[in-house]
């Protein structure tokens, strides 16, 4: 919120002032929205790495991050499996170059190369 603000305002001071004062009277939480953020992230079938990376660029701490993806105790292997079949089916690929494509595709969202690997057996 601070970014949006500093792109039409440049008093920094006049800014925190504003932040702080939403924050003590709970109409800004970081926690809320990066649980709200999660959950919505997970409605679109996105992994770990891209939901992290996408609070991290919102300006949320590494720390919230970690708590709110860990809270919403997520399978992140059925994930990964119901984004692979949305998109290609329920036949698990054999040769090589469809297992590239589902791979990046699946890389792409934001799952891990473990994952992905575990997956793609």
């Amino acid at each position: 919120m601070a970014n949006k603000l500093a792109r039409r305002c440049t008093d920094e001071v006049l800014i925190e002032d504003l932040l702080d004062t939403l924050s003590s009277e709970g109409l800004q939480s970081d926690e809320r929205f990066a649980e709200s953020f999660v959950h919505h992230s997970l409605n679109k079938g996105q992994g770990p790495n891209k939901i992290t990376q996408e609070l991290r660029q919102r300006g949320i701490e590494q720390v919230l991050i970690e708590q709110c993806l860990e809270s919403e105790s997520i399978d992140w292997m059925s994930l990964a499996e119901e984004v692979r079949v949305k998109k290609y089916g329920e036949s698990v690929p054999g040769d090589y170059q469809i297992k590239a494509k589902q791979s990046r595709f699946l890389y792409s969202r934001g799952f891990s190369s473990e994952q992905i690997s575990q997956l793609l057996k």
